[in-house]
C-alpha cells in the first residue's frame, strides 16, 4: 500500500531523505529473507532505507509520510518531525488497524481517504485533506484497498503541491474503531442473511465447516431468485449452486476444502455428494 505513494512522491520531484520499513522476513520456511515491497521499491530508486524508526532523528526533513506502517510512532519522533498519515477511512469513523475490512462488514455505502496529522492517540490527529469513495455491492477488501490507495496517492500529491494546510480537528461524534479481524469473526453464520454473510466473503478469510472439517468460502454471488430457497430451505443446506441462508440461497462460486486447492463449488458438490440432511456449519 505504500509503494504507490512512494513512487508518486519521487515522480513529483520530492526529495526522499529516508525510507523506514519493516525488517526483511522469510516468506517460506526455507526461503531467504526478502524485503517488504516498499523497501524493494526504495532500493530500486536508490534511496536510503532503514528498519529503525529512530534513524529519523538523524535526518533534517520537512515532513514524514506514513502509510500502513503498522507500528506506534513514539512521541520523540513526532517532536522531531511533523508526520502525515494516509488513513483509509473517513475519520473519525474506523480509527485503527482494519478500516477497509470493517467498512465492508458494517455494510457502509461509502468510505474514503484522510490525510491525517500523526499524533500520540490512535488516529486522533487533525485532517489536512480528505476524499470520498463509494463502496459497491461487489467491492472486495482487495479491490477497495486498491481504489483507496490510488485515491490517497492522488490526494497526497495534490495536497503537497502547495503549502500544507492547517489540519482541522476531528469531530468528537461518530467515532468507531476498526480492530483487527479475528478468524472466529469470519465464520459464516448460515442462519444470517445472504447480504450480511456475503460481506465476510468480500472481506476475505470467510470459512465454514462440513463433515467436521474447515472449508474456505472464496467467492460468492448473492441470488435474487425468490424460488431458490424452496429447494434447500434449512439454513446450511447444500444445493447444486449454493448454500441456504435464513432468507434465501447464497450462490457459492469457489471454495477451498481443508488441505486442498481452490475449486469451483459445483465441482466440490460433485465430489462430496452431500446427503440432503448434511448441513454446512456442522
Amino acid at each position: 500500500m505504500a509503494v504507490s505513494p512512494l513512487r508518486a512522491l519521487i515522480a513529483a520531484g520530492h526529495e526522499i531523505a529516508l525510507v523506514v520499513s519493516n525488517p526483511d522476513t522469510r516468506r517460506s520456511r526455507r526461503g531467504e529473507p526478502s524485503p517488504t515491497p516498499v523497501k524493494a521499491a526504495a532500493l530500486e530508486a536508490g534511496l536510503r532505507v532503514t528498519a529503525e524508526p529512530d534513524d529519523v532523528l538523524g535526518i533534517d526533513a520537512d515532513l514524514g509520510v506514513v502509510v500502513a506502517f503498522g507500528q506506534i510512532i513514539r512521541p520523540n519522533l513526532l517532536d522531531h518531525l511533523e508526520m502525515l498519515n494516509i488513513h483509509f477511512s473517513l475519520l473519525p469513523r474506523w480509527r485503527g488497524a482494519a478500516p477497509v475490512e470493517r467498512a465492508i462488514l458494517a455494510g457502509d455505502t461509502e468510505t474514503g481517504v484522510c490525510l491525517m496529522e500523526v499524533a500520540e492517540g490512535l488516529d486522533t490527529g487533525g485532517i489536512y485533506a480528505s476524499d470520498l469513495l463509494p463502496i459497491h455491492q461487489d467491492s472486495t477488501a482487495r479491490t477497495l484497498r486498491e481504489d483507496l490507495v490510488r485515491l490517497g496517492t492522488d490526494l497526497l500529491i495534490e495536497t503537497l503541491d502547495g503549502e500544507l494546510p492547517v489540519p482541522e480537528p476531528q469531530s468528537p461524534e461518530g467515532v468507531t474503531y476498526a480492530k483487527k479481524l479475528s478468524p472466529a469473526e469470519m465464520e459464516i453464520d448460515w442462519s444470517g442473511t445472504v447480504e450480511g454473510e456475503t460481506r465476510k466473503v468480500r472481506v476475505g478469510g470467510a470459512w465454514s465447516t462440513f463433515r467436521g472439517r474447515r472449508i474456505k468460502v472464496l467467492a460468492v454471488a448473492p441470488t435474487e431468485d425468490e424460488n431458490a430457497q424452496n429447494s434447500v430451505a434449512k439454513p446450511g443446506s447444500v444445493g447444486r449452486s449454493g448454500v441456504a441462508c435464513a432468507d434465501r440461497v447464497m450462490e457459492v462460486i469457489e471454495v477451498q476444502p481443508e488441505g486442498k486447492r481452490p475449486m469451483r463449488f459445483a465441482d466440490w458438490v460433485n465430489g462430496a455428494q452431500p446427503d440432503p440432511t448434511e448441513l454446512f456449519g456442522s
